[in-house]
């Protein structure tokens, strides 16, 4: 029984493009009172565009009317849970938006001078040290505008510092647990990658590290708690194996969501991270950004963090580009602004108290899942997880049924769909993430629709395999779509 949607009436909605007729226009402007001229003599010809083929003319209320009912097509934060394990999809406190709208924070320049960017710098400045007291860092970058681009800083420092020591190395280690960047990311600054397995509870296997680790390995880069949802428990040990070589730890933060307020990263030996404070921290996530990959290292990289810094002189912030071992700059500006002073406020709206609460919230809200879904689907590894759980299809298997079957047949149900296939090394993997933000009703009404469709493919496999039944668009062919992409309008012939 699906108990959380029932079908309605959302309108059919054409193209702009077919409802366009001419002679329609969407404003009204009053009569030019001086002499009009022509673009093309004034700007020249080459810097004036003709006028675009076939372009739309609707009028303003035919343009509401359809982004309206195009909205009711979306699914939204506003509407249930993301389940989007890969990506911590959760509510963002709407008073972050507020703050990030004041009107000196929104509309601050990058171009302006220091003298009148006091207030903005003074928001960095506190961030970066928030950042570093929950991290357990000494220094705080704020200049990368994504995760991947602070995976990409944190390891172009790393290879700073062991040029600096007289051998930058040859490659870097990357769990098979880790998050698909990471690979690329070293690859990127010019290291070998080489691939660690992990065992039979989803962990990194110790024995296989220490074999692994040679005088040739730059770094480990480790996600902790990695992709399958599972903390790390030897990780002071891994550390002390790569430190023992003289190489560095790489962690990425992206799962920080299981952390905050209960373990820093550099307690327990990690030499750089980055951040995701556009997960963690609270802009909503998703459409391509904005994001914020705000890098911590340890003291011995702090020398080498990308320019410029702030400076303090008496009560006045300036810019310190006097950095002789930095990295040099890796963006135009210095991060993405609006994400961080919305990070800041979901900070300092929850102080120490609240942040740890929150990741409690989020660890409760995972195995709460985990406990209601076992009866049903085979969890991936039997070990403690964190903030999120992951099942295989293994049980569905075997009457046809596939993890992105389930995850379509999801949709008849009323929620987005879980991480689908990911991480690759769980066959067939369901990635759940509940995050702090869903309150129990909701997550019992997920759980119910995962057991019926459970039971559905017991019972029916085929109402599942041609899912999704109630949307206006059916099962697509996604190869045909990948290879043979349609992105542009042309009017029926």
């Amino acid at each position: 029984m699906i108990r959380k949607v029932s079908k309605h009436i959302v309108q059919n909605e054409p193209l702009l493009f077919e409802l366009s007729s001419p002679g329609k226009c969407g404003y009204q402007l009053p009569a030019l009172d001086v002499p009009p001229v022509d673009p093309a003599k004034t700007l020249g010809a080459e810097n004036v565009r003709p006028e675009i083929e076939d372009f739309p003319e609707v009028s303003e209320f035919e343009v509401l009317r359809h982004f309206t009912r195009l909205s009711t097509w979306n699914y939204a934060i506003d509407l249930g849970l993301y389940p989007l394990g890969s990506c911590t999809m959760k509510y963002n406190p709407r008073v972050n938006e507020v703050v990030a709208r004041t009107e000196g924070l929104a509309w601050a320049h990058p171009y302006a001078p220091e003298v009148l960017s006091q207030g903005c710098m003074e928001v960095i400045a506190a961030l970066e040290q928030a950042l570093a007291e929950i991290t357990g860092m000494d220094a705080v970058t704020l200049q990368p505008a994504a995760g991947a681009h602070g995976e990409f800083t944190g390891v172009l420092m790393i290879r700073a510092l062991l040029e600096q020591r007289g051998n930058p190395r040859k490659k870097v280690l990357v769990p098979d647990s880790a998050h698909g960047t990471n690979p690329a990311t070293a690859r990127m600054v010019g290291y070998a990658v080489e691939n660690i397995k992990s065992n039979e509870r989803g962990m990194i296997d110790i024995d296989v590290l220490k074999r692994a680790v040679t005088e040739d390995v730059a770094a480990l880069m480790i996600t902790n708690p990695n992709t399958v949802g599972v903390f790390e428990e030897n990780i002071r040990e891994i550390c002390g194996i790569l430190h023992e070589k003289g190489a560095l730890v790489y962690m990425d933060g992206a799962n920080m969501n299981a952390l905050v307020g209960i373990s820093r990263p550099g307690d327990f030996g990690a030499d750089v991270m980055h951040l995701n404070l556009h997960k963690t921290f609270s802009t909503p996530h998703g459409g391509g950004g904005p994001g914020s990959g705000a890098v911590a290292v340890a003291k011995a990289l702090t020398p080498f963090l990308p320019s410029p810094r702030l400076k303090r002189n008496g009560d006045f912030w300036t810019w310190n580009y006097d950095l002789p071992d930095s990295i040099g700059r890796v963006r135009a500006y210095y991060g993405n602004f609006g994400v961080l002073v919305r990070a800041l406020a979901y900070i300092m709206a929850h102080g120490a108290n609240g942040l740890r609460q929150a990741t409690l919230d989020a660890l409760l809200n995972a195995n709460y899942l985990r406990a209601l879904l076992e009866p049903n689907y085979q969890i991936a590894y039997d070990a403690p997880s964190m903030h999120e759980c992951v099942f295989s299809d293994d049980r569905q298997a075997k009457k046809g049924v596939r993890t992105g079957d389930i995850a379509k047949r999801l949709i008849d149900y009323g929620f987005h769909p879980y991480t689908v296939s990911f991480p690759l090394i769980v066959r067939g993997a369901l990635m759940i993430e509940p995050t702090e933000t869903e309150s129990k009703r909701e997550l019992d009404l997920f759980a119910d629709a995962m057991a019926s469709i459970a039971r559905e493919v017991e019972n029916d496999p085929e109402l599942v395999l041609k899912a999704p039944h109630s949307t206006r668009t059916s099962r697509v062919d996604e190869v045909k779509a990948a290879r043979n992409p349609i992105v542009r309008w042309q009017p029926r012939s």
